[in-house]
């Protein structure tokens, strides 16, 4: 986990994703990882660029997203599929939502992981102390 930008475990009503991106290297020193910078003891997410652990080389965003490949463990929920696959590391649209979208190796339906939304429900009760 310490080597991802980002991690997800999913599953849904036939099926199940997990994904991950893993950190890019620098391509300065090629010995370190290319990481938001640390806010308070927490990786700033609004940062408009990454900063290397080793030797501080900043690169914009955009250039390091565009180059991070999004691995996908899955069980397709159309039909079964057990696979692994790779996907570009930006969302769009499917379904009227932001997700990460990829194929399924056996149906070749479209899949999407979609950002985690807090539920209404949940918030409820936590304001009630639930």
């Amino acid at each position: 986990m310490d080597d991802c930008i980002y991690f997800t475990n999913r599953t849904f009503e036939n099926g199940r994703t997990v994904a991950w991106v893993f950190k890019k290297e620098c391509a300065k020193c090629k010995g370190g990882l290319m990481i938001k910078p640390i806010k308070k003891g927490k990786p700033d997410k609004k940062s408009p660029f990454y900063v290397c652990t080793k030797c501080n080389n900043q690169e914009e965003n955009s250039k390091i997203e565009n180059e991070l490949t999004l691995n996908i463990e899955y069980t397709c929920p159309h039909c079964q599929y057990n696979g692994e696959t790779t996907t570009e590391y930006k969302r769009k649209i499917f379904e009227g939502i932001p997700s990460y979208v990829f194929e399924c190796g056996g149906c070749g339906k479209s899949i999407g992981i979609t950002k985690k939304m807090k539920s209404s429900k949940s918030k409820k009760s936590n304001a009630d102390g639930n």
